[in-house]
């Protein structure tokens, strides 16, 4: 594993991380993916990124989220809301809750899909996977006491 992957494993592990985090990534890449008209996630240069609108689970209006995602082999993605280790579930998890139809932007590439949350077996065995491909899940879960959604996007 490279050097630098395992520093940003060892930073985003940390409490301060996930204090500082929620309020810049998401405006960095926000930003840069409409400056560079959907082709660049700067996030995504440490882990592979969507950026997920989905309707507000209470207003219906389109909500833009820029996240980490875990690709899967059948070409779907795995949405994992750790929400930084932080006590609250993130928004779009209710999101998907409420209206499960949403689009991903990959690649700069506009993509319907379906969200689906995962239990039992499916979800313990995403969350296997989710381990492996980034440890400090793992931390995130151990500092909150609800347990992380997951959720398998399908395109529609």
């Amino acid at each position: 594993m490279p050097v630098g992957v395992r520093l940003m494993q060892k930073v985003s592990s940390t409490r301060t991380f996930a204090r500082i985090a929620p309020h810049v990534i998401p405006v960095m890449d926000k930003t840069v993916h409409r400056l560079t008209r959907g082709k660049v996630l700067l996030s995504a240069r440490m882990l592979p990124g969507v950026i997920l609108t989905a309707r507000g689970a209470k207003s219906g209006q389109p909500r833009v989220t820029p996240l980490a995602c875990m690709p899967e082999p059948d070409g779907g993605w795995l949405l994992i809301g750790s929400n930084f280790g932080r006590p609250g579930h993130p928004a779009w998890t209710a999101n998907l809750l409420a209206h499960p139809d949403a689009e991903v932007n990959w690649r700069g590439q506009d993509i319907p899909v379906r969200a689906e949350l995962l239990a039992g077996e499916a979800r313990a065995a995403a969350w296997k996977a989710a381990l492996e491909f980034w440890p400090p899940y793992a931390t995130y879960q151990q500092r909150i006491e609800r347990e992380i959604r997951l959720f398998r996007l399908t395109r529609r």
